[in-house]
């Protein structure tokens, strides 16, 4: 008696992994941007909020030089003409 309810658990339990084969997973309903802009926000109140906050100045930093390069090189060229 007892192995016929191991059999039967047994069976039950292949079905049940048969029917979910071949099923995709729902898809999350995130928007990659959003979500990285609130880890940033979370991160600078973390433990590394200072080091994130100075990441963050130096990437601005980095922005503006490029832009004052790009002028500087734009204003030669049109000197050079």
């Amino acid at each position: 008696m007892r192995r016929h309810g191991l059999v039967a658990l047994a069976l039950a339990l292949a079905a049940l992994a048969a029917g979910g084969c071949g099923k995709e997973a729902p898809k999350a309903e995130t928007d990659p941007a959003g979500e990285r802009k609130a880890a940033l926000e979370r991160a600078k109140e973390g433990p590394y909020g200072t080091q994130v906050k100075a990441l963050e100045s130096a990437k601005g930093m980095q922005d503006d030089l490029d832009r004052k390069t790009r002028e500087s090189v734009e204003k030669a060229e049109q000197g050079a003409k």
